[in-house]
């Protein structure tokens, strides 16, 4: 049953629980992906759902999101490229001009807590940047995020320069301003309007 510990101490936002009882495993001999999968993945998902219902809040997703990142750092050292067996590459940021990064950061931990190796490149990122970024990292997608109106129009910019670099990476956006006629008009191939959705919106245009 420790595994259904780790994933009630995520429910519960314990990070120093989970990370015990993730060491625990892992001393015991545990198969690493059951670990991920079973407790940390399987906790972030019922966590979105929680969310996505309107049971739980940013600030509680926040909380969870911290409990399986503790579990997550005991596991990555043992994690070989191999077995890591992530679901894709994201890089994400906040664009050009604005520096707002809650909502960022929540879907960037979202996103690790669903097995997806996360590029982070922080706030006011200009368009060139998030390109070498994809490059760099072999990206599947890149998420842009912005909370100022008068910052959608660097979406544009960044979306514009990533095609024009011949990436063949899917690119979203999000933010408070941020809608699907919007997404369309400039070129994205999808938006959220919260981090589960973003997971979701990844997972689906991934095929996974």
């Amino acid at each position: 049953m420790a595994i259904k510990d780790i994933y009630e101490g995520v429910l519960s936002f314990q990070v120093e629980k989970v990370k015990e009882l993730t060491q625990a495993e892992l001393d015991a001999g545990t198969d690493i992906q059951t670990i991920l999968n079973d407790g940390l993945i399987g906790a972030m998902d019922e966590v979105g759902q929680k969310f996505s219902e309107g049971i739980l809040f940013v600030p509680e997703m926040l909380m969870a999101a911290q409990a399986m990142k503790g579990g997550l750092a005991i596991l990555k050292p043992h994690l070989s490229a191999e077995m890591s067996h992530s679901k894709g590459t994201v890089v994400i940021g906040t664009v050009k001009g604005d520096l707002h990064d809650i909502g960022k950061n929540l879907v960037a931990m979202m996103m690790e807590g669903a097995g997806l190796t996360v590029v982070d490149l922080g706030v006011d990122v200009e368009a060139e940047k998030f390109v070498e970024a994809a490059k760099a990292n072999k990206a599947d997608v890149v998420a842009l995020s912005a909370l100022l109106t008068t910052t959608m129009p660097s979406m544009e910019t960044t979306i514009k320069a990533v095609k024009e670099a011949g990436l063949s990476v899917k690119n979203i956006i999000g933010g408070a301003p941020v809608t699907q006629a919007f997404a369309d008009r400039i070129g994205a191939d999808g938006q959220s309007d919260d981090a589960p959705g973003a997971v979701d919106l990844v997972r689906r245009l991934l095929g996974k």
